[in-house]
Protein backbone atom coordinates (compact mmCIF):
# COMPACT_ATOMS: atom_id res chain seq x y z
CA UNK A 1 0.00 0.00 0.00
CA UNK A 2 1.53 3.28 -1.07
CA UNK A 3 1.19 6.17 1.29
CA UNK A 4 1.83 9.88 1.01
CA UNK A 5 3.73 11.12 4.03
CA UNK A 6 3.95 14.86 4.46
CA UNK A 7 5.63 16.70 7.30
CA UNK A 8 4.92 20.43 7.69
CA UNK A 9 7.90 22.76 7.46
CA UNK A 10 9.20 24.14 10.76
CA UNK A 11 8.51 27.90 11.02
CA UNK A 12 11.31 30.32 11.81
CA UNK A 13 11.56 31.68 15.34
CA UNK A 14 8.86 34.24 16.00
CA UNK A 15 6.80 33.12 13.02
CA UNK A 16 3.51 31.28 13.05
CA UNK A 17 3.10 28.15 10.99
CA UNK A 18 0.94 28.77 7.94
CA UNK A 19 -1.86 26.28 7.29
CA UNK A 20 -1.28 24.03 4.30
CA UNK A 21 -4.08 24.28 1.75
CA UNK A 22 -4.55 20.68 0.72
CA UNK A 23 -5.78 19.72 -2.72
CA UNK A 24 -7.94 16.69 -3.37
CA UNK A 25 -4.76 15.11 -4.76
CA UNK A 26 -3.14 14.97 -1.30
CA UNK A 27 -5.98 13.44 0.68
CA UNK A 28 -7.91 11.62 -2.02
CA UNK A 29 -5.24 10.56 -4.50
CA UNK A 30 -5.77 11.87 -8.04
CA UNK A 31 -7.74 15.03 -8.70
CA UNK A 32 -11.51 14.64 -8.96
CA UNK A 33 -11.50 14.58 -12.78
CA UNK A 34 -8.87 11.84 -12.75
CA UNK A 35 -10.80 9.83 -10.17
CA UNK A 36 -13.70 9.53 -12.59
CA UNK A 37 -11.32 8.37 -15.34
CA UNK A 38 -9.96 5.39 -13.38
CA UNK A 39 -11.39 2.39 -15.19
CA UNK A 40 -12.42 0.25 -12.23
CA UNK A 41 -15.94 0.00 -10.78
CA UNK A 42 -14.55 0.00 -7.22
CA UNK A 43 -11.11 0.95 -5.96
CA UNK A 44 -9.40 2.38 -2.87
CA UNK A 45 -6.66 4.98 -2.52
CA UNK A 46 -4.76 5.48 0.74
CA UNK A 47 -3.05 8.53 2.18
CA UNK A 48 -1.14 9.09 5.41
CA UNK A 49 0.14 12.58 6.19
CA UNK A 50 0.75 15.06 8.99
CA UNK A 51 -0.56 18.50 8.14
CA UNK A 52 -2.88 21.25 9.25
CA UNK A 53 -5.09 22.62 6.52
CA UNK A 54 -8.07 21.97 4.32
CA UNK A 55 -8.67 20.38 0.97
CA UNK A 56 -10.46 22.41 -1.62
CA UNK A 57 -14.11 21.91 -2.63
CA UNK A 58 -14.36 19.30 -5.37
CA UNK A 59 -16.84 16.86 -6.89
CA UNK A 60 -16.80 13.60 -8.85
CA UNK A 61 -19.46 11.30 -10.26
CA UNK A 62 -18.19 8.31 -8.29
CA UNK A 63 -19.48 7.86 -4.75
CA UNK A 64 -16.82 8.03 -2.04
CA UNK A 65 -16.40 6.41 1.36
CA UNK A 66 -13.71 8.21 3.39
CA UNK A 67 -12.52 5.72 6.01
CA UNK A 68 -10.55 7.35 8.82
CA UNK A 69 -7.96 4.80 9.94
CA UNK A 70 -6.29 7.22 12.32
CA UNK A 71 -6.73 10.89 13.12
CA UNK A 72 -9.83 13.05 12.78
CA UNK A 73 -11.40 14.44 9.63
CA UNK A 74 -13.94 17.27 9.44
CA UNK A 75 -16.01 17.35 6.24
CA UNK A 76 -18.40 19.99 4.95
CA UNK A 77 -20.86 18.82 2.30
CA UNK A 78 -24.49 19.10 1.32
CA UNK A 79 -25.17 21.98 3.72
CA UNK A 80 -23.75 20.34 6.83
CA UNK A 81 -20.59 19.61 8.82
CA UNK A 82 -19.49 16.21 10.10
CA UNK A 83 -16.58 15.36 12.40
CA UNK A 84 -15.47 11.83 11.50
CA UNK A 85 -13.70 9.98 14.33
CA UNK A 86 -11.23 7.11 13.80
CA UNK A 87 -12.66 3.72 12.76
CA UNK A 88 -15.59 5.50 11.15
CA UNK A 89 -16.16 6.59 7.57
CA UNK A 90 -17.92 9.42 5.78
CA UNK A 91 -20.23 8.50 2.90
CA UNK A 92 -20.52 10.95 -0.02
CA UNK A 93 -22.90 10.08 -2.87
CA UNK A 94 -21.63 10.92 -6.33
CA UNK A 95 -22.14 14.47 -7.58
CA UNK A 96 -22.00 16.20 -4.19
CA UNK A 97 -19.47 19.00 -3.69
CA UNK A 98 -17.42 18.47 -0.54
CA UNK A 99 -14.40 19.85 1.28
CA UNK A 100 -12.68 18.99 4.52
CA UNK A 101 -10.15 19.93 7.15
CA UNK A 102 -7.37 18.04 8.89
CA UNK A 103 -5.40 19.04 11.98
CA UNK A 104 -2.33 16.92 12.67
CA UNK A 105 -1.79 13.30 11.69
CA UNK A 106 -4.30 11.59 9.40
CA UNK A 107 -4.39 8.12 7.86
CA UNK A 108 -7.29 7.67 5.50
CA UNK A 109 -8.57 5.15 2.98
CA UNK A 110 -10.80 6.47 0.17
CA UNK A 111 -13.11 3.93 -1.42
CA UNK A 112 -14.72 4.96 -4.73
CA UNK A 113 -17.71 3.30 -6.38
CA UNK A 114 -19.10 3.72 -9.89
CA UNK A 115 -22.55 5.42 -10.07
CA UNK A 116 -24.19 2.23 -11.38
CA UNK A 117 -23.36 0.46 -8.11
CA UNK A 118 -24.85 3.02 -5.74
CA UNK A 119 -28.41 3.65 -6.97
CA UNK A 120 -29.89 1.74 -4.01
CA UNK A 121 -27.45 3.07 -1.40
CA UNK A 122 -27.77 6.12 0.85
CA UNK A 123 -28.45 9.23 -1.22
CA UNK A 124 -27.39 11.61 1.54
CA UNK A 125 -24.04 12.19 3.22
CA UNK A 126 -23.42 10.67 6.63
CA UNK A 127 -21.09 8.81 8.98
CA UNK A 128 -20.86 5.01 9.00
CA UNK A 129 -19.37 2.90 11.75
CA UNK A 130 -16.83 0.62 10.03
CA UNK A 131 -16.91 -2.99 11.13
CA UNK A 132 -13.71 -5.07 10.76
CA UNK A 133 -15.25 -6.94 7.80
CA UNK A 134 -16.05 -3.71 5.94
CA UNK A 135 -12.58 -2.39 6.80
CA UNK A 136 -10.98 -5.45 5.20
CA UNK A 137 -13.08 -4.98 2.06
CA UNK A 138 -11.89 -1.38 1.79
CA UNK A 139 -8.30 -2.59 2.08
CA UNK A 140 -8.85 -5.34 -0.47
CA UNK A 141 -9.83 -2.84 -3.19
CA UNK A 142 -6.45 -1.06 -2.93
CA UNK A 143 -5.81 0.33 -6.41
CA UNK A 144 -2.15 -0.75 -6.24
CA UNK A 145 -3.00 -4.46 -5.84
CA UNK A 146 -3.44 -6.83 -8.80
CA UNK A 147 -7.03 -7.67 -9.72
CA UNK A 148 -8.94 -10.73 -10.84
CA UNK A 149 -12.19 -9.94 -12.64
CA UNK A 150 -14.22 -12.83 -11.25
CA UNK A 151 -13.00 -12.42 -7.69
CA UNK A 152 -13.48 -8.65 -7.84
CA UNK A 153 -17.08 -9.06 -9.04
CA UNK A 154 -17.82 -11.34 -6.08
CA UNK A 155 -16.21 -8.92 -3.63
CA UNK A 156 -18.17 -5.99 -5.09
CA UNK A 157 -21.43 -7.86 -4.47
CA UNK A 158 -20.42 -8.41 -0.82
CA UNK A 159 -19.30 -4.78 -0.46
CA UNK A 160 -22.63 -3.53 -1.79
CA UNK A 161 -24.52 -5.66 0.73
CA UNK A 162 -22.41 -4.25 3.57
CA UNK A 163 -22.86 -0.62 2.52
CA UNK A 164 -26.60 -0.95 1.90
CA UNK A 165 -27.09 -2.49 5.36
CA UNK A 166 -24.85 -0.01 7.20
CA UNK A 167 -26.92 2.66 9.00
CA UNK A 168 -25.91 6.30 8.98
CA UNK A 169 -24.99 7.56 12.44
CA UNK A 170 -27.11 10.49 13.77
CA UNK A 171 -24.09 12.82 13.85
CA UNK A 172 -24.92 15.72 11.58
CA UNK A 173 -24.46 19.45 12.03
CA UNK A 174 -26.49 21.36 9.40
CA UNK A 175 -25.10 24.82 8.66
CA UNK A 176 -27.40 27.83 8.11
CA UNK A 177 -27.02 30.44 5.38
CA UNK A 178 -28.53 33.47 7.16
CA UNK A 179 -25.66 35.85 7.98
CA UNK A 180 -26.75 36.25 11.62
CA UNK A 181 -27.01 32.51 12.20
CA UNK A 182 -23.78 31.95 10.32
CA UNK A 183 -21.97 34.36 12.61
CA UNK A 184 -23.46 32.66 15.66
CA UNK A 185 -22.71 29.10 14.54
CA UNK A 186 -19.19 29.86 13.35
CA UNK A 187 -18.42 31.43 16.73
CA UNK A 188 -19.77 28.34 18.49
CA UNK A 189 -17.68 26.09 16.25
CA UNK A 190 -14.58 28.04 17.25
CA UNK A 191 -15.57 28.25 20.96
CA UNK A 192 -17.87 25.30 21.74
CA UNK A 193 -17.77 25.98 25.49
CA UNK A 194 -19.73 29.23 25.08
CA UNK A 195 -23.09 28.89 26.83
CA UNK A 196 -24.97 32.04 26.00
CA UNK A 197 -28.72 31.68 25.82
CA UNK A 198 -30.43 32.30 22.52
CA UNK A 199 -31.53 35.72 23.84
CA UNK A 200 -27.91 36.60 24.64
CA UNK A 201 -26.82 35.46 21.21
CA UNK A 202 -29.58 37.56 19.69
CA UNK A 203 -28.19 40.67 21.34
CA UNK A 204 -24.79 39.89 19.83
CA UNK A 205 -25.88 39.17 16.27
CA UNK A 206 -28.72 41.69 16.06
CA UNK A 207 -31.83 39.52 16.12
CA UNK A 208 -34.62 38.85 18.58
CA UNK A 209 -35.11 35.60 20.45
CA UNK A 210 -38.17 34.85 18.34
CA UNK A 211 -36.35 35.55 15.07
CA UNK A 212 -33.39 33.34 15.93
CA UNK A 213 -35.67 30.53 17.08
CA UNK A 214 -37.62 30.67 13.83
CA UNK A 215 -34.48 30.90 11.68
CA UNK A 216 -32.77 27.98 13.40
CA UNK A 217 -35.74 25.72 12.82
CA UNK A 218 -36.20 26.84 9.22
CA UNK A 219 -32.56 26.67 8.14
CA UNK A 220 -31.26 23.69 10.10
CA UNK A 221 -34.37 21.70 10.91
CA UNK A 222 -33.34 21.84 14.57
CA UNK A 223 -33.87 23.99 17.60
CA UNK A 224 -30.96 26.08 18.89
CA UNK A 225 -30.49 23.71 21.85
CA UNK A 226 -30.50 20.60 19.61
CA UNK A 227 -27.95 22.17 17.24
CA UNK A 228 -25.64 22.94 20.14
CA UNK A 229 -25.96 19.38 21.41
CA UNK A 230 -25.14 18.02 17.95
CA UNK A 231 -22.04 20.21 17.92
CA UNK A 232 -20.98 18.83 21.29
CA UNK A 233 -21.61 15.24 20.20
CA UNK A 234 -19.30 15.60 17.22
CA UNK A 235 -16.55 17.15 19.33
CA UNK A 236 -17.00 14.58 22.08
CA UNK A 237 -16.62 11.66 19.66
CA UNK A 238 -13.47 13.21 18.27
CA UNK A 239 -12.01 13.65 21.75
CA UNK A 240 -13.11 10.19 22.95
CA UNK A 241 -11.43 8.59 19.94
CA UNK A 242 -8.26 10.50 20.85
CA UNK A 243 -8.35 9.00 24.35
CA UNK A 244 -9.51 12.03 26.35
CA UNK A 245 -11.47 11.35 29.54
CA UNK A 246 -15.20 11.99 29.74
CA UNK A 247 -14.65 14.36 32.66
CA UNK A 248 -12.17 16.47 30.69
CA UNK A 249 -14.43 16.61 27.63
CA UNK A 250 -17.47 17.61 29.68
CA UNK A 251 -15.53 20.38 31.39
CA UNK A 252 -14.08 21.71 28.14
CA UNK A 253 -17.56 21.86 26.63
CA UNK A 254 -18.81 23.97 29.52
CA UNK A 255 -20.70 21.43 31.65
CA UNK A 256 -20.34 21.80 35.40
CA UNK A 257 -22.27 18.55 35.90
CA UNK A 258 -20.65 15.41 34.50
CA UNK A 259 -23.94 13.54 34.81
CA UNK A 260 -25.65 16.19 32.68
CA UNK A 261 -23.14 15.67 29.87
CA UNK A 262 -23.45 11.88 30.10
CA UNK A 263 -27.25 11.96 30.03
CA UNK A 264 -27.24 14.29 27.01
CA UNK A 265 -24.77 12.02 25.19
CA UNK A 266 -26.81 8.89 25.97
CA UNK A 267 -30.06 10.53 24.97
CA UNK A 268 -28.62 11.63 21.62
CA UNK A 269 -26.75 8.42 20.70
CA UNK A 270 -28.24 5.70 22.87
CA UNK A 271 -24.98 4.84 24.67
CA UNK A 272 -22.81 6.34 27.37
CA UNK A 273 -19.63 8.13 26.22
CA UNK A 274 -17.24 5.42 27.42
CA UNK A 275 -19.24 2.62 25.77
CA UNK A 276 -20.29 4.25 22.50
CA UNK A 277 -17.73 2.70 20.13
CA UNK A 278 -18.04 -0.76 21.67
CA UNK A 279 -21.84 -0.56 21.59
CA UNK A 280 -21.82 0.50 17.91
CA UNK A 281 -19.71 -2.53 17.05
CA UNK A 282 -22.18 -4.82 18.77
CA UNK A 283 -25.21 -3.15 17.21
CA UNK A 284 -23.85 -3.34 13.66
CA UNK A 285 -22.83 -7.00 13.89
CA UNK A 286 -25.32 -9.75 12.90
CA UNK A 287 -27.40 -10.89 15.87
CA UNK A 288 -26.55 -14.60 15.97
CA UNK A 289 -28.25 -15.27 19.25
CA UNK A 290 -31.04 -13.51 21.03
CA UNK A 291 -31.27 -14.70 24.60
CA UNK A 292 -33.42 -13.46 27.43
CA UNK A 293 -32.58 -14.95 30.77
CA UNK A 294 -35.27 -12.99 32.56
CA UNK A 295 -32.65 -11.42 34.81
CA UNK A 296 -32.46 -7.66 34.79
CA UNK A 297 -29.65 -5.72 36.39
CA UNK A 298 -30.12 -2.26 37.71
CA UNK A 299 -27.74 0.00 35.80
CA UNK A 300 -25.53 2.27 37.83
CA UNK A 301 -23.06 5.06 37.18
CA UNK A 302 -22.80 6.12 33.54
CA UNK A 303 -25.26 3.47 32.39
CA UNK A 304 -28.05 4.48 34.77
CA UNK A 305 -31.02 6.10 33.00
CA UNK A 306 -31.01 9.88 33.40
CA UNK A 307 -33.48 11.46 35.75
CA UNK A 308 -35.76 14.30 34.68
CA UNK A 309 -33.54 16.65 36.65
CA UNK A 310 -30.45 15.47 34.80
CA UNK A 311 -32.15 15.81 31.41
CA UNK A 312 -32.90 19.45 32.05
CA UNK A 313 -29.52 20.01 33.69
CA UNK A 314 -27.64 19.90 30.41
CA UNK A 315 -29.44 23.10 29.48
CA UNK A 316 -29.43 24.79 32.87
CA UNK A 317 -26.26 23.78 34.73
CA UNK A 318 -23.68 25.31 32.46
CA UNK A 319 -20.47 27.25 32.83
CA UNK A 320 -20.27 30.81 31.74
CA UNK A 321 -17.31 32.27 29.89
CA UNK A 322 -16.84 35.61 31.64
CA UNK A 323 -13.95 36.63 29.38
CA UNK A 324 -16.23 36.78 26.34
CA UNK A 325 -17.42 40.29 25.62
CA UNK A 326 -20.15 41.37 23.32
Amino acid sequence: MTQNRTTPATPLAGQKAKPDLLTAEKLAGPKSAQIDLIDRPVFSLFTETTVTGEFQPHVHTKAQLMYVIDGVLTVEADGGIWTVPPKCAFWIPGGIVHKGRVVGHINIGNLYLAPSLTTDMHQKCGILFVQPFLRELIMRFDNTLPTNATREANLIAVLRDELIAAPLEPIHLPMPTDRRLRRLTETMLAQPDLRFTISEWGARVGASNRTLTRLFQRETGMSFTRWRQQLHIGIALQRLAAGDSVTTIAGDLGYESLSAFISMFRRMLGSSPTHYFADRQELTQPDETSKNTGDTATPTGEDAPPSDAEISADIVILKRSPHIKS
